[in-house]
């Protein structure tokens, strides 16, 4: 009995020492280090781009790119307007690009907000229904880059001042006074005024935006043609969409220190108890004011107070 007592003394201390000993052993805390790998995600880039739709508009639209610096910026979105180039599988479903397929981009030169592009003459080898649209494509492309105010094309090193198919005469130096998806709406070829308006247009359930320039004989100021023309009941062609209300109007138009503040009656809201107004009409207004004025906010209001401000260098 005794010696079946003292075994147990000794298998309980045996056992007190053995957990002493993993006490001892196990690091202390302040000792312990955690090796951590912190993954980052870069934050993924998108651009505009302009594109042609089912309609054989010219729409603004927007593609990832990986590039950082203006020149590869400017290429890389040029080999997404080439047909089946390297650039196809960025190109979202339901828009197409424009520049020839065998077209290469020869070089890209940037310099003090003027970027000069030169291509193969493979770019001439278009559809005539289409060669003047490619330009179009070409200019509101790469002036979409923040700090790209104009564009001279070459073809092989020579400056392209004549469109061969069409005859038309080109500008040494190209903005987006060129326009874009061009109506022609006048008697008199005195006293033209040239605006461009942004519409909507869907594909499936997405809606994209379509810049159309027109030129008319009316000299009111072109915010006033722009509001008129987005809240006209029926658009030109019923292919293009304005949700500005047909009662909206544009009470007065003020612009101070590159703000353009524009003043509406209550039909600017698509919900007056709320003060909603449609993400759609912000942006056709605002998108329109950029490619129109020199300025860097529209702000939108009603009765004079603020309900809105669009910052159009953020437009994208």
């Amino acid at each position: 009995m005794i010696k079946k007592k003292l075994l147990r003394q000794i298998l309980i201390a045996t056992s007190a020492l053995f957990a002493l000993l993993l006490v001892y052993l196990m690091p202390r805390e302040e000792n312990l280090e955690i090796s951590q790998e912190l993954e980052y995600i870069e934050e993924v880039s998108t651009n505009p781009i302009f594109l042609l739709d089912d309609y054989n508009y010219l729409v603004k639209t927007k593609i990832v790119i990986n590039s950082s610096d203006i020149e590869s910026k400017v290429k890389e979105l040029l080999e997404t307007l080439i047909s089946g180039g390297i650039g196809e599988n960025k190109i979202p479903n339901g828009f197409r690009s424009i520049l020839p397929s065998d077209t290469r981009i020869l070089s890209v030169k940037y310099d003090n907000n003027l970027i000069k592009i030169d291509f193969s003459k493979d770019i001439l080898d278009i559809n005539k229904d289409l060669e003047e649209k490619m330009i179009e494509a070409i200019i509101y492309t790469v002036t979409s880059i923040e700090d790209i105010k104009q564009v001279i094309i070459y073809v092989e090193g020579n400056i392209l001042t004549k469109l061969p198919q069409t005859g038309i005469n080109l500008p040494s130096t190209l903005d987006r006074n060129f326009g874009i998806n061009k109506t022609f709406d006048f008697t008199r070829i005195n006293d033209i005024n040239q605006v461009t308006v942004y519409y909507l247009n869907k594909h499936n359930d997405n809606f994209y935006y379509v810049p159309v320039t027109k030129y008319l004989n009316d000299n009111r100021d072109k915010i006033k043609i722009i509001i008129d023309e987005l809240a006209s009941s029926n658009t030109y062609n019923t292919n293009l969409l304005s949700y500005l209300n047909s009662n909206a109007k544009l009470i007065s138009a003020n612009k101070n220190d590159n703000i353009l503040e524009l003043n509406f009656n209550s039909y600017i809201f698509s919900d007056v108890t709320n003060k909603d107004v449609l993400e759609e009409v912000i942006y056709t207004i605002a998108l329109s004011v950029k490619d129109n004025y020199n300025v860097d906010e529209v702000v939108i209001k009603n009765d004079e107070n603020e309900i809105n401000k669009m910052v159009l260098k953020t437009l994208n």
